[in-house]
């Protein structure tokens, strides 16, 4: 046995926060790890776990572990990669270990990757704690910290793909999971990830692992994760009071990492679970999943009980069917799940739809009628993202690449870049789809502005009132997304320097390598351009805090002008529906006025109206000429306390800056953004 105890373990499942936080989750996975291995090896063991990187920079060099453990994302691999660098410099005979999907699946793709990240010495593929908690068995062999590598190098490990003393790859079993969850100790209920409760994080908690779905862009597709295996309701119980006891007062979101929440009959149980923590500690307040792609009826029963916190999750990607075929996802009734939207807007549910730029066969047309009909379904957000290659996942094979005519460039993931102990600047980067064999990339130009348009526009609340209008005239809504992009000539001076700005960062956000991208932010010129918000920008997310926060009110304006002029070239006004057309357009011009400026209380508009549009928007099917007032009635539109402490608290966690300010929508539940109206007396 070692004869110097304990083994030193460091395990980090970083986030880049040079300005601010890029991903702002608990380190949930490497605490499940964590809490494995302490169950296995007790005091055998000495674990500290990281999620910020300059902590762990630091640790490193103070004192070096024995085992480096990394969580491998595409939001975390270059800096895993240097981080690796840094404990090799500092001790050479540390074992260096990559966890999670951002794997190739085939052999020699596999045998590429750890041949080009020399520094890496093993890779957990799928589930960790079995893969890793063997590492960690094999290294407690060893006599002396000096040969801690030989001797877990020495022979194949159970759960863990590894390099022998010649570089050559060895593999036994490389893939274990856990089939009874329950046998992970909690890393909340044990008290691994108390450090985390710090004010900048939120908690993440995972009822199952694995997706029954094998969609060929997404890392889980893989058969290898196909059985889905979960935790006992006691121990989510248990775990969600222990958060909800915890958590601090300025944190009011959760993430839930399961792969398809709300499909499964339990669900709804785990709802009403947190529910009764809501009940209780008032949070969370907002909860970030995915639901479930099939059984929507399931998923809007879960959804229900959790009083507004949790979109309904679309994933829809296409709505063309072959485009479907070829990525393996013909199994996914969209038509089940469209048929389902008026029961979903009857319960009052807020919905979102994904869909992806850049597939197998889509076309200009096929997209933009995928757009349409998710539009015509009424659902609160429609959220186009561009197609990402993503090591493991099929689409990011050789034979897949060439089959599509892929044709893609690189850019660098919002936020995620920073400096190194050893000077060295990381950036993070992402392959993206930007033309097809089947999609120009001047086509994927106009696409990206369009969903720009739609980011901003269709987003439920604010604009309601005038989808409503539009579609009890008959209406196709989606040429008011689609008229906006074609008239954007005509629209206010401020708004076309937007458009101008967002192609522009669109091209200008492109390259041809990663290497490049490295190579070009050594120089510090160039690197400031990151820290000023210049460069490394999400451009739909950076666009929207640009509009939301400096231009909501021309925005506004524009969408307005754009819906009338529709109105009228259909020929659907008169006197009487220009009138209903005057109250609808102000209530928008209400709702939408200055949301998010620090001197929004300053300003709070004021209007008459006619019409009871707050009644006519929470009835269904019937038309606004019911709800005409006897009586004119002058509604003022200002905030809540509670709106007000949720985008500071926002703000104070994202930063005051434009880059912390496009963040701002992952903490705050988007109905909180948006003006009230108050009828004066």
């Amino acid at each position: 046995m070692i004869n110097i105890s304990p083994l030193k373990i460091y395990l980090g499942d970083l986030t880049y926060d040079t300005v601010g936080l890029s991903t702002e989750v608990f380190p949930l996975n490497i605490g499940y790890i964590a809490s494995y291995c302490k169950k296995l090896f007790g005091d055998k063991v000495e674990i500290s776990l990281f999620k910020y990187i300059d902590e762990l920079d630091k640790a490193i060099n103070d004192n070096p572990p024995d085992i480096l453990g990394l969580s491998n994302y595409a939001w975390c691999h270059q800096v895993g990669l240097e981080m690796f660098r840094i404990l090799l410099q500092q001790n050479p005979y540390a074992i260096t270990v990559w966890g999670g999907p951002n794997f190739p699946r085939d052999i020699p793709s596999q045998e590429e990757f750890m041949k080009k990240y020399s520094e890496v010495d093993l890779y957990v593929p799928v589930d960790g704690e079995t893969g890793f908690s063997n590492i960690v068995g094999k290294a407690l062999e060893a006599k002396t910290r000096e040969e801690i590598k030989n001797k877990v190098l020495s022979n194949p490990i159970d759960g863990c793909i590894s390099k022998d003393k010649n570089g050559k790859l060895q593999y036994s079993n490389p893939v274990i999971r856990i089939n009874n969850l329950d046998d992970i100790p909690s890393p909340y209920l044990t008290g691994i990830l108390d450090k985390f409760f710090d004010g900048k994080l939120s908690p993440m908690i995972q009822t199952n692992r694995g997706c029954p779905f094998s969609c060929t862009f997404c890392t889980d597709g893989s058969d290898l994760v196909r059985k889905v295996n979960q935790f006992s309701l006691d121990r989510i119980r248990d775990e969600l009071e222990y958060i909800g006891k915890k958590v601090p007062k300025n944190i009011h979101s959760m993430t839930i990492s399961d792969l398809n929440f709300g499909m499964y009959p339990r669900d709804a149980d785990i709802c009403r679970i947190v529910a009764k923590i809501q009940e209780k500690y008032d949070y969370p307040r907002l909860i970030q999943t995915t639901t479930g792609k099939n059984k929507k009826e399931k998923v809007i029963e879960a959804v229900k009980l959790l009083n507004g916190a949790l979109r309904l999750m679309m994933s829809v990607q296409s709505m063309d069917g072959q485009v479907l075929e070829n990525i393996r996802r013909s199994n996914i009734s969209i038509e089940h799940i469209l048929d389902l939207a008026p029961t979903i807007k009857e319960n009052g549910l807020s919905t979102t739809a994904e869909v992806i730029l850049g597939l197998p066969g889509e076309t200009y047309d096929s997209h933009i009628e995928t757009l349409r009909s998710l539009v015509k379904a009424n659902l609160n957000y429609v959220r186009p993202y561009t197609l990402m290659l993503l090591n493991g996942a099929e689409m990011n094979s050789p034979e897949q690449r060439e089959k599509w005519g892929f044709k893609t460039k690189f850019r660098i993931l919002a936020k995620d870049f920073a400096k190194l102990s050893n000077g060295k600047k990381v950036v993070e980067v992402e392959e993206v789809v930007i033309e097809t064999n089947t999609l120009s990339f001047e086509e994927y130009l106009e696409l990206r502005l369009l969903a720009f348009i739609m980011f901003v526009t269709n987003i439920g609340l604010v604009f309601e009132p005038l989808l409503k209008f539009l579609r009890e005239q008959d209406m196709d809504v989606f040429e008011l997304f689609n008229q906006t992009l074609k008239q954007k000539k005509n629209a206010p001076k401020k708004i076309i320097h937007v458009f101008e700005q967002f192609e522009n960062s669109t091209r200008d956000e492109l390259w041809n390598s990663s290497e490049e991208i490295q190579k070009n932010y050594q120089n510090e010129n160039e690197y400031r351009k990151l820290l000023d918000g210049e460069d490394g920008i999400n451009v739909l997310q950076h666009y929207q805090a640009i509009v939301m926060f400096e231009n909501m009110n021309e925005w506004t304006d524009y969408t307005l002008d754009v819906a009338h002029s529709l109105l009228k070239t259909n020929k659907k006004l008169n006197d009487k529906l220009e009138r209903e057309f005057i109250d609808v357009a102000n209530y928008c011009r209400g709702l939408s006025h200055d949301p998010l400026s620090r001197n929004r209380m300053i300003s709070k508009p004021k209007f008459l109206f006619h019409y009871d549009i707050k009644k006519w928007l929470s009835t269904p099917d019937v038309k606004l000429s019911t709800f005409e007032l006897s009586t004119p009635i002058s509604m003022i539109f200002s905030f809540s306390k509670d709106q007000l402490k949720l985008v500071e608290d926002g703000l104070d966690s994202c930063g005051d800056t434009m880059i912390g300010k496009s963040r701002i929508f992952r903490w705050i539940p988007p109905n909180s953004i948006w003006r009230k109206p108050f009828v004066l007396n």
